[in-house]
């Protein structure tokens, strides 16, 4: 298994995409820690995560907030010893046309997705700087590529991780640590699921393949960005997204 004996972070990953991330790891050999907000889904996932076998810990963290974050930090290392991997994945949106937009939407927006990369980036890379070696990877998206009416706010934030991560990919790589992000396209989540059919379909037509993309399409290229089988590769954004940006 290509994650044996590695300690992994996952934030917001207690649903969605982090969920299906921080199960797929441990199925690949990882113990993971998860870091989220909603106390009653982080038990659940991190007791399924331990029917696999592995080591897992669930801390309730606000990525916002710098004390917490270090705190989660001190605490993964506490329970599992050390930390090779950070997924950077809690997010929100609070969509608006940007007339209408008050600063509490943008705040909020910016503040968890890319404030919270930044926080728990840097308090995971010190660990990673003493061990010379860590991944570090990002959940982005197409919006942070191409825009999307409607999504000022989390196309600013998605764009800013991008630009984040390359940033830090310069910074850490003679530490030999990784820095990637992943660009999601349309994934069936919670989200997604309360479009109308309507704004579905017209989602779909506008994928080359087809289709949305499902939640484990984003974990496999993030167990790829972790694993050695990406050493070589820093500072990168691996777009998946049915050929939409293409």
């Amino acid at each position: 298994m290509p994650l044996t004996n590695q300690a992994a972070i996952v934030t917001g990953g207690a649903r969605g995409i982090g969920r299906e991330i921080a199960l797929l790891f441990a199925r690949e050999g990882a113990d993971v820690a998860l870091f989220d907000v909603n106390p009653e889904p982080l038990e659940r996932t991190v007791g399924e995560l331990r029917a696999l076998g592995r080591r897992a810990e669930g801390f309730t963290v606000d990525v916002t907030n710098a004390a917490q974050v270090d705190d989660g930090v001190a605490k993964v290392l506490d329970k599992l010893g050390r930390i090779d991997i950070l997924i950077n994945n809690a997010g929100i949106t609070k969509d608006g046309l940007l007339i209408r937009m008050d600063e509490a939407q943008w705040d909020r927006v910016l503040d968890i997705n890319l404030k919270g990369t930044f926080l728990c980036t840097r308090a995971a890379a010190k660990q990673m700087l003493k061990q010379r070696r860590g991944r570090i990877v990002s959940i982005a998206s197409v919006v942070g590529l191409m825009g999307n009416a409607g999504q000022a706010n989390y196309a600013a934030s998605k764009a800013g991780i991008i630009g984040l991560t390359k940033a830090v990919a310069k910074e850490l790589a003679s530490r030999g640590i990784t820095c990637n992000a992943i660009a999601p396209g349309f994934i069936q989540t919670e989200m997604t699921e309360q479009l109308p059919e309507q704004a579905k379909q017209r989602l779909t037509e506008a994928i080359p393949l087809g289709t949305l993309g499902e939640p484990n399409d984003v974990a496999q290229a993030a167990l790829f960005l972790a694993s050695d089988a990406a050493r070589y590769i820093t500072g990168q954004v691996l777009v998946v997204d049915g050929g939409l940006v293409m």
